[in-house]
């Protein structure tokens, strides 16, 4: 078994020529270390390694890590991947530095609301379901660009960029595509796209973000 170390840098390191080989994308990539069901302890060799950037589904699970972790490593930005529910949004904004998942005008006002009487304005993702796939959270890609603006000009909130999961089993590449084309619609700087499987393919479309967990700490129970 390689260590977290040694998978992290062949991670990195096939970041950093994907971005070589197809161009980079207008700003560095980052390394979204999915760590959502892991505890603490398969965390550290991570955080020790130097990697500083993760990814977590649930606000309550990552409540229980990671203010401990926080008061041990710093510079640590923790990323929110998993659909928010509006009364776990100020939990969310109190722990997370970026939420990719906001897909639903009521969960805009929510987190404005709470971003004011916070005082803290974590960045924002737009989460668009690429597929259209019933059983996955996102707003449509046909209204993705209205949402976007809408999030602007009526929820008064800076929308960072956009995130999506492509379907199973299917090629990714045009669904990235697709993707980059309404953030370029959208005027938006980021784009968070592909995981283990398919994360080159996705800096080839011009993803600024990759969230990859199974690559680095091994697949979950």
């Amino acid at each position: 078994m390689t260590s977290a170390a040694e998978r992290l840098q062949t991670i990195t390191g096939r970041i950093e020529r994907a971005g070589a080989r197809f161009g980079p994308p207008p700003q560095r990539v980052s390394l979204v270390a999915v760590s959502k069901t892991f505890p603490a302890d398969a965390i550290v060799p991570f955080l020790e390694a130097g990697q500083r950037v993760f990814g977590e589904n649930r606000v309550q699970e990552a409540e229980a890590k990671w203010p401990e972790l926080r008061a041990s490593y710093d510079g640590i930005e923790l990323h929110l991947i998993g659909p928010l529910q509006t009364n776990k949004a100020r939990d969310a904004v109190a722990l997370f530095d970026v939420i990719e998942t906001l897909d639903r005008d009521k969960l805009a006002a929510v987190l404005k609301a709470e971003m004011e009487r916070a005082g803290k304005r974590p960045k924002l993702f737009v989460q668009v379901n690429i597929g259209l796939e019933p059983q996955k959270a996102g707003i449509a890609p046909g209204e993705a660009v209205v949402f976007v603006e809408r999030c602007r000009a009526v929820h008064g909130l800076a929308i960072e960029g956009l995130m999506a999961i492509p379907p199973d089993g299917l090629p990714p590449g045009p669904y990235f595509a697709q993707l980059a084309l309404l953030g370029r619609e959208a005027g938006v700087r980021s784009l968070s796209m592909g995981m283990s499987g398919d994360f080159e393919t996705a800096i080839a479309m011009g993803a600024t973000h990759v969230r990859v967990g199974s690559a680095l700490f091994g697949h979950r129970g």
